[in-house]
This record gives structure tokens, C-alpha cells and sequence, in this order.
């Protein structure tokens, strides 16, 4: 992405990518101008006037820039991307699959010893086609409260997948043998252990032995 672009660039690409800035932006509480500013850009480097030249063209925001407003926010690049594709499910596309609330996750019965939803008490969200995954066993998870502010807030839904591969620097959702059910980044996991790191600075970080873990299943998308 940079800056020059032709006049048969200008498309969905383009309103996208500076769309899943603006939901960035207000996903974490700032205007565009507050989001460029926290990321020690010029605040009117997001400015809807900044986003086509005076003759029309389109202009695109650089890789430096969307870099340094994911350092600044915490969200990864596959969060950013399933902000780009919003606008094409807003009009409420894509397959449904099923979703519970995090406090119901945490109790028996909702889940057989893979991970897997189980069970017919599991209502249903749609999730959008264009996510570009076709893992027909992926599940959602209904944020409540603020223990996962401020990346995922109250009433987000969490898309996971319990059979994608998960690797150091994963958002993650667990769930041990104990019952709880939580979101975290996953900073190591060994044999013996697994370390992990909280969404929310308030939380400590938490390092889990591995025989108290039933399952660990990779975060794929949110809705915010």
C-alpha cells in the first residue's frame, strides 16, 4: 500500500481498509485524528480529506502507518482485516454458527473434551463469508464485563476455532479443567506448562500447568 494510486484502484479495497481504521479507532474509544495521535502520527493523517488527492485519486494509508496504530492499540492484523471486511457483512451475510456467553461456557455440558460445541442450548450468530476461513468448527463466544477491555468489550462476539494451530503471540480462549473459561495471549507453551499473558493490564498474567488444561482454541475474528 503507499500513497499513489490510479483511478481504477479506487474500490472496495480502498473504502475498506480506511473503514477498518475508523472502527479501530472507535473500538478503542478515539476519533480518527485521537488514533493517529496516540500513534505518534500527525493527527490529521486519517482526516477524510487526506484519503482522496485533490483530483480525485485515492490515497492510501501507508504500512508504517497501520504498523504504528496496531502497536499503539494492541490489536493484531487479523483483527485489523476483519475490520476491513465489515461492511460487506452489514447487511448480516455468512454462515451461522453457534454461540454461548462466556459465563455459560465455563459450565458443563456445553462442550465435549476436544473443545467442541455440544449440546442444544446454543443459540446462533451469523458469521461472514468473507472472514476467508471455512473452518466448519468454529463457535462464538459473547463478551461480558470488562475483564478483556480493552480489546474486547461488553456484548463483542469472539469467533475461535478449535482446530487451528496456535503459536506464541496467539489471542487464545482456554478453558481449564476447573471450569474457567478465559481470553488471553499465549506467551509459551511447553509440555509441562502454559504461560499466558491478560488482555487487560489489571490482570495478572497467568501461568497454567498443562494437565489442568481441557482445551485451547485460537481467536480468528471479532465483531465489535
Amino acid at each position: 500500500m503507499n500513497a499513489k494510486a490510479t483511478d481504477k484502484d479506487h474500490g472496495p479495497m480502498h473504502d475498506q481498509i480506511w473503514h477498518a481504521i475508523d472502527r479501530l479507532a472507535q473500538s478503542f474509544g478515539y476519533s480518527a485524528s485521537g488514533l493517529a495521535k496516540q500513534a505518534g502520527l500527525d493527527p490529521t493523517s486519517f482526516n477524510k480529506s487526506k484519503r482522496f488527492s485533490a483530483d480525485g485519486k485515492p490515497r492510501w494509508p501507508s504500512t508504517e502507518s497501520i504498523a504504528r496504530i496496531l502497536a499503539a492499540t494492541g490489536a493484531t492484523m487479523s483483527e485489523f482485516l476483519s475490520l476491513m471486511d465489515s461492511p460487506v457483512t452489514s447487511g448480516g451475510g455468512g454462515r451461522l454458527i453457534p454461540v454461548i456467553g462466556f459465563a455459560q461456557a465455563g459450565k458443563n455440558g456445553f462442550f465435549d473434551e476436544d473443545g467442541y460445541p455440544a449440546g442444544d442450548a446454543w443459540d446462533e450468530v451469523p458469521f461472514p463469508d468473507c472472514s476467508g476461513n471455512d473452518d466448519e468448527g468454529v463457535y462464538a463466544l459473547e463478551v461480558s464485563g470488562n475483564s478483556m477491555e480493552p480489546l474486547y468489550r461488553d456484548g463483542d462476539i469472539i469467533v475461535v476455532s478449535p482446530s487451528a494451530s496456535v503459536r506464541k503471540g496467539d489471542r487464545v480462549v482456554v478453558k481449564t479443567q476447573g471450569g474457567e473459561v478465559m481470553a488471553k495471549e499465549l506467551q509459551r507453551q511447553t509440555s509441562s506448562r502454559v504461560d499466558l499473558k491478560s488482555l487487560n493490564e489489571d490482570y495478572e498474567p497467568r501461568s497454567v500447568p498443562a494437565n489442568e488444561i481441557s482445551w485451547i482454541a485460537r481467536i480468528l475474528w471479532v465483531s465489535q
